[in-house]
């Protein structure tokens, strides 16, 4: 069906020359930017990493205040009015889910956007249970949010927006953090929902092949926020391949890059038995035999829900095992007494293990990207040259310098990625452990954070990563911890 002949259900876009710098910044994030989007289209959004793509759907969802957010000039209209004046036709999916999560119960946070704009009660739960239905989140109404994965969270989020009809749907990295099945699933649901309603689609997605299937039209932004590619998705990556290559895009069918490695396993540093994780308050999950050596690099697997991070928390000393065994080798333990993570003091986690949640924010303390960088280093009294040595250096090779003075919170999320990857490389552990390290990332800043893991890998340190990137799975995988639900087994396969 072609955006002529869809239902008349959608929103008109338009940008006049505008201007977005958020409070605090000397550089715009968008500067004259000047778009168009008619009612019914579907739209793929790229760009680089900090391209503004994310600053623009802020805008669009009439969340942004020139009075304290930052500066405007131009227009941004939503059917020739001010986005603000049009919240109960736009539905958005923000690229952290957690920020979403407002009630307690998954069938209660889905509702809430239909009471808010006072959709009949008789509507309500059947529109609920569809819209959950549809993303494949197949939990009981009354299920507790506070249990559910990142994955589930992003499927929630989705369900709270689609149950809403939007005229406009704003969707920024919707599949990020989902597994394979999930992130076909999640787009179906999407395309089903905007062809019955006719309502107009933007989506922000790093990985191109997902949407192309089910989008229009692509619009790519450069490195200053303007437009530098708009069109039909077949004149655009073809046409200007190269180009879109070099500016970071993702486009499919480019070969993945070598990533050279010198994998020298070294001794064993923690060792899991019969280990079984979970959440206090949550069921268990997992259970798994395994070993993390020097100088390897372990990525953990499985679909939503499973226990992946609750894993990467307890390898990390964060979170107690559930049943099972969990412990240290001699000489990479403090002590033979204290063999187990998560009886050791902060500062011995500091040099051993350094952990990189799913939520980059979660762990930021500091006003600047600089200072946040500088924390680790100088709580190990290290001399104030090795520090400023360390955080030039990662700055430079994960892209941040421009940012050092950034406030960490108005970064885009690929940048948050980055700055928390980097603040515990800065104080050079002996095991690091990410959760979802490649999330948001373009395709330059991808590959350029694959190869300083590989770098730290070959120099010694033990890396785990928690990821449904397939492709960084494959360039850097020694060993794979897969798991499964407690029906089925975890297990442990070398590369």
């Amino acid at each position: 069906m072609t955006a002529s002949h869809r239902p008349s259900g959608g929103v008109a876009v338009a940008a006049r020359d505008w201007h977005w710098r958020h409070a605090g910044r000397t550089r715009w994030a968008l500067s004259g930017l000047d778009l168009t989007i008619e009612p019914g289209e579907r739209v793929l959004l790229l760009g680089a990493s900090g391209s503004g793509k994310s600053t623009l759907m802020q805008g669009l969802a009439g969340l942004l205040d020139s009075d304290e957010d930052g500066d405007e000039s131009g227009a941004l209209l939503l059917d020739g009015a001010a986005p603000a004046h049009s919240r109960s036709r736009i539905g958005m999916v923000l690229q952290n889910p957690d920020a979403q999560v407002i009630l307690s119960r998954v069938g209660d946070d889905v509702a809430f956007g239909m009471e808010n704009f006072r959709v009949p009660r008789e509507q309500i739960w059947p529109r609920a249970r569809r819209a959950l239905a549809a993303v494949g989140l197949e939990l009981p109404v009354r299920h507790d949010t506070s249990h559910l994965s990142g994955g589930q969270k992003q499927r929630l989020a989705l369900a709270g927006v689609l149950a809403m009809n939007p005229g406009l749907l704003l969707l920024d990295e919707p599949t990020a953090n989902l597994d394979p099945a999930g992130v076909g699933e999640v787009r179906d649901a999407v395309a089903s929902a905007v062809e019955q309603s006719g309502a107009t689609l933007i989506v922000i997605e790093h990985r191109t092949a997902v949407w192309l299937p089910v989008v229009d039209r692509v619009v790519v932004l450069g490195v200053d926020g303007r437009v530098v590619a708009d069109g039909a998705p077949a004149g655009v990556l073809d046409g200007q391949r190269e180009e879109l290559r070099r500016a970071g895009v993702w486009v499919p069918g480019l070969e993945l890059p070598a990533i050279p490695r010198n994998r020298a396993p070294g001794p064993a540093l923690l060792a899991a038995a019969d280990l079984s994780v979970g959440y206090p308050s949550g069921p268990p999950a997992g259970v798994v035999d395994f070993e993390i050596a020097r100088g390897t690099t372990t990525v953990v697997t499985g679909p939503n829900g499973v226990g992946k991070s609750a894993l990467a928390l307890t390898v990390g000393g964060l979170l107690p095992p559930r049943s099972g065994r969990l412990d240290a080798e001699r000489g990479f333990a403090p002590s033979a007494q204290r063999r187990e993570p998560l009886r050791w003091r902060s500062r011995e986690l500091l040099t051993r293990i350094g952990s990189v949640f799913q939520n980059p924010e979660h762990q930021f303390l500091t006003g600047s990207v600089l200072d946040e960088l500088a924390l680790g280093p100088r709580a190990l009294k290290r001399d104030s040259a090795t520090v400023t040595a360390v955080c030039d250096e990662l700055l430079e090779r994960l892209h941040l310098t421009h940012l050092a003075q950034a406030n960490p919170y108005t970064l885009s999320g690929g940048e948050q990625r980055r700055l928390s990857v980097a603040t515990v490389l800065a104080t050079q552990p002996e095991m690091i452990i990410l959760d979802e390290p490649t999330f948001g990332q373009d395709r330059i800043t991808w590959e350029e954070l694959l190869r300083l893991l590989a770098d730290i890998a070959d120099q010694g340190t033990a890396v785990v990563a928690v990821t449904h990137d397939a492709d960084f799975a494959t360039l850097l995988a020694d060993q794979r911890i897969d798991l499964h639900h407690l029906d089925s087994d975890a297990v442990a396969v070398p590369r």
